[in-house]
Parts: structure tokens; sequence; C-alpha cells
């Protein structure tokens, strides 16, 4: 299961996040964007996060995912259109030369400190 690694690195960056003149941080939210082809397990993560996470400034965070569609460009006819089955033939031409725009992001985008 590689989601407890991405909950660790998770984690490692979000505490190194938070300013040092905080006293007592605590994360309210944690907002995460996972691309469709990054092969995270949504909730393994939330668990793996929810267990390694306690007695840390992200104890009882939530955590938000947003799902980034696989995006992709004909390098043939320079179309570019979203896919959500594993068939990467362009629409338009119906050629098969194509590059990823977007579907690999694994990133924390936002978090959200509590008062």
């Amino acid at each position: 299961m590689h989601e407890m690694g991405i909950a660790q690195q998770m984690l490692e960056i979000a505490v190194a996040s938070i300013p040092d003149d905080i006293d007592n941080p605590r994360v309210e939210k944690i907002c995460v964007r996972i691309g469709k082809l990054a092969a995270v397990v949504e909730d393994s993560l939330r668990f793996c996060l929810e267990i390694i996470s306690e007695n840390t400034p992200l104890a009882g965070a939530v955590l938000i995912v947003e799902e980034v569609p696989v995006g992709l460009l004909c390098r043939e006819c320079g179309h570019e259109w979203t896919v959500d089955t594993p068939l990467f033939r362009c629409p338009a031409c119906n050629g098969g030369n194509v590059k990823v725009l977007s579907g690999r992001e694994l990133e924390i985008s936002t978090l959200e400190l509590a008062e």
C-alpha cells in the first residue's frame, strides 16, 4: 500500500509548512490534488493519514481531495481533451500520438490552520 508512504510525505510537508511562530498549531483542513493516473486509493490515503497524524498538528484534520482528470493533447492535430477510460486515442483525428497534460498530480494545494 503506497498510500502510507504518500501520507507520511504529506504529513512531513504539511508540518514543515506551518510557521514557527505559531504556538500549538492545529491544522483543520488539508486540501490535496490527486490525478487519476497517480493510482491513489482515496479511502486508503484517508485511513493512513488519520493513523499517522495522531499527536501531530494534523490530528483530526479534514482531508479534502480534488480529483484531477486525465488531460491529453494530440500531437498530430493539436486537439485537447479529457478522458476517463484507458483509451488514449484522439477523438478528432483518431491519432494515437498523445501527450499527457494532467492526471499525474499529487500535491498539497492548501492547509487551513485553526485560529
